[in-house]
Parts: C-alpha cells; sequence; structure tokens
C-alpha cells in the first residue's frame, strides 16, 4: 500500500512539474502574440488592435501569478530537489521575463497609438523590420529550448541579440540626426525611440529565457558570463 502511495505522489508530481512547463510555454506563445499584433499595429496604424495589445497585457500578468502560485505550491508540498527545482525557479523567472516582454509590447502599442494619432503626420523611417524579426526569432528560440531543457542554441541567441543590440544603435543615431535638423519631428521620433527599445529589450528578456534553460540543463548560472568577460577585458 505505501509503495503505490509512493507511486501516486509521482506521478502527480510529474503531472503538475509538466503543467507548469506547459503553462511557459503558453504564457510564452500569448507574449508572442501581443509583440507579433503589436508590432503589426505600428506597420498598419490599425488603432483597434493596439487596444487589443493593451488590453490584452492583463491576461499576461495573470498568466505569470498562476505560474509563480503553481511553483511557490509544488516547492511547499513537495520539496523538489536537484534538477526539479531547478525547473520550478528557472519557471519563475521565465515567466517574469515574459511579463516584462508583454510590458514592452503594451509599451510599443502605446506609443504607436500616440504616433498614428499624432496632428504632426511626419512618420520616422528606420530601419526597425531587422531588429523587430531577430528579437521575435529570439523569444522563439528561447521558449523552444525551455521546452526541450536544451541550451545548445544559447550562443545563437546571444549573436542575435548582439545584432539587435547594433541596430537599435543605429536607429537611435538616425533619428537624433532627425531631431537635430528639424526640431518638429522631435515629438514622432522620441516616440520611435521608445519602440525600438522596447524591441532591444524583448531580445534582452529572450535571452534570459535561453540562460535559464542552462541553469536547467546544467545547473549553471551564465547570466553575468558576458559582463564579467567585458570587465575582465577592460583590465
Amino acid at each position: 500500500m505505501m509503495m503505490k502511495m509512493t507511486d501516486h505522489t509521482l506521478r502527480k508530481f510529474d503531472t503538475e512539474l509538466e503543467q507548469i512547463r506547459r503553462g511557459v510555454l503558453q504564457m510564452g506563445g500569448l507574449v508572442e502574440a501581443q509583440v507579433t499584433k503589436a508590432l503589426e499595429g505600428l506597420r498598419s496604424g490599425d488603432v483597434s488592435l493596439l487596444e487589443t495589445v493593451i488590453q490584452g497585457d492583463k491576461a499576461v500578468n495573470l498568466a505569470q501569478i498562476q505560474i509563480d502560485d503553481s511553483c511557490s505550491h509544488i516547492i511547499a508540498r513537495q520539496q523538489p530537489a536537484a534538477g526539479d527545482l531547478r525547473l520550478v525557479l528557472s519557471a519563475i523567472k521565465a515567466a517574469s521575463d515574459l511579463e516584462r516582454i508583454g510590458d514592452e509590447a503594451k509599451k510599443i502599442a502605446k506609443a504607436s497609438r500616440r504616433l498614428h494619432q499624432s496632428e504632426t503626420k511626419f512618420m520616422p523611417r528606420v530601419g526597425l523590420s531587422q531588429a523587430t524579426d531577430t528579437a521575435v526569432e529570439m523569444l522563439r528560440s528561447a521558449l523552444d529550448a525551455f521546452a526541450r531543457a536544451n541550451a545548445d542554441n544559447l550562443e545563437e541567441i546571444r549573436r542575435k541579440d548582439a545584432e539587435v543590440d547594433s541596430v537599435f544603435k543605429g536607429i537611435m543615431r538616425q533619428l537624433i540626426t532627425y531631431m537635430m535638423e528639424d526640431p518638429r519631428t522631435i515629438s514622432n521620433s522620441l516616440e520611435m525611440l521608445f519602440i525600438a527599445k522596447s524591441i532591444e529589450r524583448i531580445g534582452d528578456h529572450a535571452m534570459n529565457i535561453a540562460e535559464h534553460v542552462v541553469y536547467v540543463a546544467h545547473g549553471q548560472d551564465v547570466r553575468f558570463e558576458k559582463s564579467q568577460a567585458a570587465g575582465n577585458d577592460k583590465a
């Protein structure tokens, strides 16, 4: 009888772990849709679509609360160890990064709404497409890595993050030039700068999720490797 109870408990534990993993992936899908719709609204000027993104942020926040609650309960009841504990802790961190990506999608939607409703018709022409496509690719790759608990694509995601950072710096220089040449462009150029910064931050959070997967798979915290290496180079 005792063995059966133990088997039942283990099966229940495995089911709860899988539900947590699935919850993170479902939240990831929701957040990816938020980002995609926000960027489509920016391109098309569809204000109703932008409003959908703004209102949809509530669902993203609720998803994080549910994941945090599930993780808290499984830690309290099951006291997971080793790899299982790393998965639970990484799920909490990944959900936090996804919530922040949702926040950035909401910021993009709000800035886009202001742009398209502005009395000034000037729309800064900057190369956002490359950065947006790359940031969304990073998010998908990071979620795929989380689903498989396989961190083999981390360096590829880091390389793409460097690309997004580089494009953002180029966009920032371009927008500064617009504003210096014609003060009438300042308001809308700043809105576009906020949007570009949000895209850059989406890439950062996607990279964070990929780094959490390294912790799940290998028990290794690699979040600060790059910054530490940069510090050593300067020394």
